[in-house]
């Protein structure tokens, strides 16, 4: 008999009969008997419905999505798949996952790689599954999403870029940072942007770590570079590149820079580089800096010292020798990229010449009237990425680009989540980016305790599969994924390198057998 026919079994119906004499043993129907029976029958009732709750919870297994496979919705998958017994289910609109780890870490930054390997061990548990190419908003709506699931998280990241919105923006030369890097780290939809890099002089407009990371790959000995995992075709055009001066421009002051002292350090080492900063940037710098942050203080420091102290023997040699440089160019805003004579493409970039209202972080830069032309045959915008709403029905703030929240949860939408870039802006490292994560599942943990998220089962993948299917949709595996690793590595192991990423998403498919 089965645990679910136990459970309408009733001690009730169990037999009764007379009292026996008084001072006679005990019989079966006795009332002593029938006490201790109940007793037991009590306690046994009280077991199997236990046992009747746990499967019934086991039928009623929490379905939770995340839509995004970058570091914010794989943090978030994790800490899910570690706190509740929920099954979850990560969509991806590339063939492949990881989202910035892989298209966005620089290819000579392998170490910041490494939480792959956390991922994959995610990906692998029993209760988690990758659904690589689903672009939810069109091939799935959120709608559906949340009619499949009990919970859903927004955590698709920052995929499109902050314009200049300035004349000749448009101009061939002039690209984003964004698609800059995705073409060397092998973005798919990339793949044909093959920069023009014949001139000598590039500018890049913006002082993070993205812009410093263009600038290094920009100036890098190519040999440096082979035994990436950068792309073939990327390091063939940088082998050509012509490139030997870039400039690296903001709008305020180096107390203001947004890159960290790790990025600087390795600028200023480049091999066969020399860095150019103007000492008059940095006049007074030294008293203002005491009461700044211990990291601000540090990074500004170090700053001070490249710009101001005569370099030791070793050091001149090597700057002597450098036939490259890279410099940073303060108080200086975007007006205008200036055409070729011909109009055909980026020559030049006029500048307006700033001073700062206010101090410190929240300093402003205000027009002086001046302006400066720079020469230059390759524009590089690095002034932010920026989030894309997603489906009509859930909130988006385009001022500033995030999804409105609270503490992860979408504001009116019930059941619905948001974690990593998208949640609060694109700004942070990758453990930035864990943390916020881990906040949003433990929002969602909470929501589920309270009993605020449907109640009653829900299908999760199994109807979202049927939907996919209708609309010719073939949904890429985790396993599918691992082929394709495979052969990635395969295909570097040749030249030496981790891998020799794919860049064709039709290719991809011949190798899987579709």
């Amino acid at each position: 008999m089965g645990p679910r026919c136990w459970r309408w079994w009733h001690w009730s119906a169990w037999p009764r009969t007379r009292q026996p004499p008084a001072g006679s043993t005990p019989t079966f129907g006795s009332e002593e008997v029938r006490t201790a029976s109940t007793k037991a029958l009590t306690k046994m009732r009280v077991e199997l419905g236990k046992l009747h709750l746990l499967f019934d919870s086991e039928e009623q297994t929490t379905q939770i999505c995340v839509v995004g496979s970058g570091p914010a919705g794989f943090y978030t998958a994790q800490h899910l798949l570690k706190h509740t017994r929920a099954r979850v289910d990560i969509y991806e609109k590339q063939f492949v996952p990881f989202g910035l780890v892989r298209f966005g870490v620089a290819p000579d930054h392998p170490e910041v790689k490494n939480v792959i390997n956390t991922f994959t061990q995610t990906a692998r548990s029993d209760r988690c599954a990758f659904h690589g190419n689903v672009v939810v908003g069109r091939d799935v709506t959120v709608p559906e999403l949340r009619e499949a699931y009990h919970a859903v998280v927004l955590s698709y990241g920052a995929e499109d870029n902050q314009a200049l919105e300035i004349p000749g923006e448009e101009l061939p030369g002039v690209f984003s940072a964004r698609a800059f890097v995705g073409w060397y780290n092998g973005l798919p939809e990339k793949r044909e942007l093959v920069p023009d890099l014949s001139c000598d002089t590039a500018v890049i407009l913006g002082q993070g770590n993205v812009a410093l990371d263009v600038a290094r790959i920009l100036l890098t000995p190519p040999e440096h570079l082979e035994k990436t995992d950068i792309t073939e075709a990327s390091l063939g055009v940088l082998r050509q590149s012509q490139v030997k001066t870039v400039w690296i421009v903001g709008r305020r002051g180096p107390l203001q820079v947004a890159f960290t002292i790790k990025e600087l350090r390795e600028m200023i080492q480049l091999p066969g580089t020399r860095p150019i900063l103007d000492p008059a940037d940095f006049l007074g710098l030294q008293d203002r800096i005491k009461e700044v942050p211990r990291p601000r203080k540090r990074l500004t420091e170090l700053l001070l010292r490249t710009a101001t102290e005569k370099p030791g023997v070793e050091e001149a040699a090597r700057q002597a020798l450098a036939s490259r440089a890279w410099g940073l160019r303060f108080f200086r805003s975007p007006l205008q990229v200036l055409p070729s004579p011909d109009g055909r493409r980026a020559a030049g970039i006029r500048l307006a010449i700033t001073r700062l209202e206010g101090v410190g972080e929240a300093a402003r830069a205000v027009p002086t009237g001046d302006m400066e032309d720079l020469p230059c045959g390759l524009v590089l915008s690095s002034v932010g990425y920026k989030s894309r709403p997603i489906d009509p029905s859930v909130p988006f703030d385009p001022k500033l680009g995030v999804i409105p929240n609270m503490e992860g949860r979408v504001v009116d939408v019930p059941g619905l989540y948001c974690s990593g870039w998208v949640k609060r802006g694109p700004t942070g490292v990758i453990t930035t980016t864990m943390t916020d994560s881990f906040l949003t599942s433990q929002t969602l943990l909470q929501d589920l305790e309270a009993g605020l998220l449907p109640s009653g089962p829900r299908p999760g993948y199994s109807a979202i599969k049927a939907l996919l299917s209708s609309r010719g949709v073939r949904p890429i595996s985790f396993s599918d994924w691992e082929k394709l690793d495979a052969e990635e590595m395969s295909r570097g192991q040749g030249a030496g390198k981790p891998r020799e990423k794919l860049l064709d998403p039709q290719e991809m498919l011949r190798l899987l057998g579709r």
